[in-house]
């Protein structure tokens, strides 16, 4: 998720917010698996440090090279695995709820605190507040609503992978889509949200074989040296899948060859990223549950950096200094998926709207007391 500007974005039982990020709502479980716990916290850590190392970039050939290898899984990683657990997605009442509140609200509520926020930080103080133009992060929530409700049509249809592909193939044709719910990128990141509705518990077990672990390492090893070999030759933008083939300079053409190599490359890299990821609980297991908490509010942290001048001295862009943006990047993170700053923020990321709807009939059925209130 990009967020070179304000407009450059590229994040226990289910809860409502969180299940906006990891669809957990699609199927309440009574216990979480710890995979993917460990899968979304590690993602969203790389979410982190690609944002720490954007203004670390120019005159830093081997951070340009990693922050492309990162950029080219990290959030296919996560939608991906928002997809998987969205398969249960039927559009139920109760979805609805839960997608309202999980997703809509959250959705509104960052898209205001970002708009006031970043009127600050990007010294815009005319910026005007739209719940149409997702700012910064608040991208992923209006895509995750949007993909989320088009689910029983990705279920219905025979060829669902080929379709979604089709689709962002055609979008990188057209730069005048606009920015209405950035749908430019919605378009762009859909055969991975579909790719994980496709996705069967034995395909991540397959992916968690000692031997696809061992073929991981030097399938790493060499998309991080193409990532060097291309950082003076390519424009990593492509991984962005926020503009069209003309918006970057490009023929029309490269637009749907691209979408289908990037598409070909991330899901290699996320399947090598999955298979390192371990299945048993571990000390940052409990914070994948917190992972969207810490997306939305990392982002007034890497704001921060602007006015508070955090990369100006010399020694942040020396290796020393990297490698100190990257522990402080991951550091900040962690403590954001925190359980006491999940308390803190839910107001926000797990509104009770109880009030706002009206009780179906099967819930009267098994609440009959609702009745009288």
């Amino acid at each position: 998720m990009p967020s070179g500007s304000a407009r450059q974005a590229d994040l226990s039982p289910p809860r409502p917010a969180e299940a906006a990020a990891d669809a957990a709502t699609a199927s309440p479980v009574k216990r979480r698996d710890a995979f993917f716990d460990n899968a979304k916290y590690l993602a969203i850590v790389l979410v982190a440090i690609g944002h720490a190392w954007e203004p670390l970039r120019d005159g830093s050939r081997t951070v340009t090279a990693l922050y492309m290898l990162v950029y080219a899984f990290h959030m296919p990683a996560f939608i991906v695995i928002s997809g998987y657990f969205s398969r249960s997605f039927d559009a139920s009442p109760q979805r609805i709820k839960r997608l309202i509140s999980g997703v809509v609200v959250p959705y509104v509520i960052f898209e205001v605190a970002y708009t006031l926020f970043t009127r600050w930080t990007d010294h815009a103080p005319d910026r005007e507040i739209s719940l149409l133009d997702p700012l910064y992060l608040t991208w992923f929530l209006a895509a995750l609503f949007i993909w989320r409700l088009t689910t029983p049509i990705w279920k219905l249809v025979r060829r669902p992978l080929p379709l979604a592909l089709a689709i962002a193939m055609l979008a990188t044709l057209s730069p005048s889509i606009g920015n209405d719910l950035d749908l430019q990128r919605v378009l762009q990141f859909l055969p991975y949200f579909v790719l994980g509705l496709c996705l069967k518990p034995e395909h991540f077990r397959l992916v968690r074989r000692w031997k696809v672990r061992i073929l991981a390492v030097p399938a790493f090893i060499c998309a991080l040296v193409v990532a060097y070999w291309a950082v003076p030759r390519m424009n990593y933008a492509w991984f962005f899948h926020r503009d069209s083939a003309e918006q970057l300079a490009a023929p029309d053409w490269y637009g749907p060859v691209m979408t289908l190599v990037t598409f070909g490359c991330s899901t290699v890299l996320v399947a090598c990223f999955l298979a390192w990821v371990p299945a048993r609980r571990m000390w940052f297991t409990a914070l994948g549950a917190g992972t969207l908490y810490g997306y939305l509010l990392h982002g007034f942290v890497v704001q921060s950096a602007k006015p508070g001048h955090w990369y100006d001295p010399a020694w942040v862009h020396r290796p020393l200094g990297e490698v100190t943006v990257t522990l402080v990047a991951a550091a900040v993170m962690t403590v954001l998926c925190t359980p006491p700053v999940q308390r803190l923020f839910r107001f926000a990321m797990e509104p009770k709207l109880g009030w706002a709807f009206r009780r179906d009939a099967a819930e009267l059925a098994r609440n009959p007391a609702a009745v009288r209130r």
